[in-house]
């Protein structure tokens, strides 16, 4: 059946207008004003915005980790993105030494079929540049359609990778199309510093920040981006948190490094302090890379405005305070690292990016979609609203406001990272490919509806389907 949404103010990375969206067969087929059609439902958008869904490059769903698995999957992860106005997640696919990379690729599938609720695609991890693991490449680029590749410089002794691993997946990576995103945090000087706090009797959450200083996170993300310049690749650095990180990309841009940069909503609204709160809640806020200090907030806020930073990711990877994260009481070490994110991360941008005027309209929808669209293969058939394109599409209400808690949000955790904080802006409808997920804020997607999206290389766009309608 066809759907015409009327009454809404459409926004996009580059305009604001008002017109109607006339949806068929699972894409936008029509744009223009006073669109009619006997046959078409109509959806009364009036006093909302029309936002092209969004894109969460950074997710963590049913994945392991420190001796237990995030408490999130493919199915509820996904549902509570859809409540915050995405409709495509792109998850890390975790390798092992030894084995092939497509082993791992077809554990992650059966993670994720007959559960996702939204549309997805994956990253794949290298743990190891061995000559087996580069000569899968071109198969999996090829035939997964996966075009991003995952090197960890940090968490020794679990996921990091040496240089000469970074190294040699970036010249890969440049032969084939592909974009390496890289953890950068000098994993070496963490694992001494650790140690270190350690054995003084330095036990409590808030070492798990003072272990990893930004310097470490500042020497490895210049380290990367030297790699990178080398091997005349592409580099995409994840969860920047930080003053001297940000610093670093920036001058490396400056140089024409081909590199970006992505932060998390987390790192734009809380700080170290968090990690202090007693009682052991400071492991609610243990993540890597930690907190920082309250200042570099708007550091990091000042690159999205500027372009110095380009996405905004969740790294959702969620834990129960009480049964996972509580494994670390007495040693900060083993509390599990991550969050739940995922929910809200659409909604935090909007109200403290857009309403306190840190940045455009504009600029948030192509911080939440259009720009990840771009850079990971999805675009123009996701992340913008066009002729062609799929109705991925949010309903959003600027003005309504809430408050942020785990006794609303639709994650499968026990605690949520920015209870009690008062949010302006909610998605009211989320459609994926045409079909409702989220109506009037209640759930009426289905576990599986979700597809598994083959992404283009990077540089390249993912063709939308043909339509014979041409826009008004």
């Amino acid at each position: 059946m066809k759907k015409i949404i009327k009454n809404g103010t459409i926004v996009t990375a580059s305009d604001t207008f008002c017109a109607d969206v006339c949806i068929e067969n699972g894409m936008i087929t029509l744009i223009g004003g006073n669109l009619h059609a006997v046959d078409a439902e109509i959806i009364d958008a009036k006093g909302c915005y029309i936002f092209p869904g969004g894109i969460d490059p950074h997710t963590h769903l049913d994945m392991p980790f420190g001796g237990t698995v995030t408490k999130d999957d493919f199915e509820t992860g996904t549902k509570a993105a859809a409540f915050g106005g995405t409709t495509t997640v792109i998850d890390f696919c975790l390798t092992t030494k030894g084995k092939t990379l497509k082993s791992a690729i077809e554990t992650w599938h059966k993670k994720s079929e007959q559960k996702a609720v939204i549309d997805y695609g994956f990253h794949l991890q290298i743990v190891e540049a061995s000559e087996d693991a580069l000569n899968e490449l071109p198969t999996i680029i090829e035939e997964e359609g996966i075009t991003s590749l995952k090197v960890f410089m940090a968490y020794k002794h679990h996921f990091q990778a040496d240089d000469e691993t970074l190294f040699r997946t970036l010249v890969a990576a440049k032969e084939l199309g592909a974009l390496v995103m890289v953890h950068a945090e000098n994993g070496d000087v963490i694992d001494y510093l650790v140690k270190k706090a350690l054995s003084e009797g330095k036990t409590d959450p808030i070492y798990h920040a003072l272990t990893r200083p930004a310097e470490v996170e500042g020497e490895a993300t210049g380290r990367a981006a030297v790699l990178t310049d080398l091997a005349n690749s592409q580099l995409y650095v994840v969860h920047v948190s930080c003053a001297v990180a940000a610093k670093k990309i920036e001058e490396a841009r400056s140089n024409g490094v081909d590199i970006w940069g992505e932060t998390c909503p987390q790192y734009l609204v809380l700080d170290q302090s968090y990690l202090e709160k007693p009682d052991f809640e400071g492991a609610k806020y243990v993540w890597s890379p930690p907190l920082r200090e309250k200042w570099n907030q708007e550091v990091l806020w000042n690159a999205l405005k500027t372009g110095q930073l380009q996405t905004l990711g969740s790294d959702q990877c969620s834990f129960d305070f009480k049964g996972q994260k509580d494994l670390g009481k007495g040693d900060f070490s083993k509390i599990p690292n991550g969050g739940p994110i995922i929910e809200d991360r659409v909604s935090i941008l909007y109200s403290e990016g857009v309403k306190k005027g840190r940045i455009s309209l504009n600029q948030f929808v192509d911080i939440v979609s259009t720009r990840a669209a771009k850079l990971f293969g999805l675009y123009p058939k996701k992340g913008t609203i066009a002729v062609g394109a799929d109705a991925d599409i949010v309903i959003f209400d600027p003005e309504v406001e809430r408050i942020i808690s785990a006794e609303t949000h639709h994650m499968a955790v026990d605690y949520n990272p920015f209870e009690g904080m008062k949010v302006t802006g909610e998605p009211v409808s989320v459609l994926s490919r045409g079909e409702f997920v989220i109506r009037d804020k209640q759930f009426v997607g289905k576990p599986g509806a979700g597809q598994y999206i083959k992404r283009a290389k990077y540089g390249e766009t993912q063709q939308p389907a043909e339509s014979k309608t041409l826009t008004i």
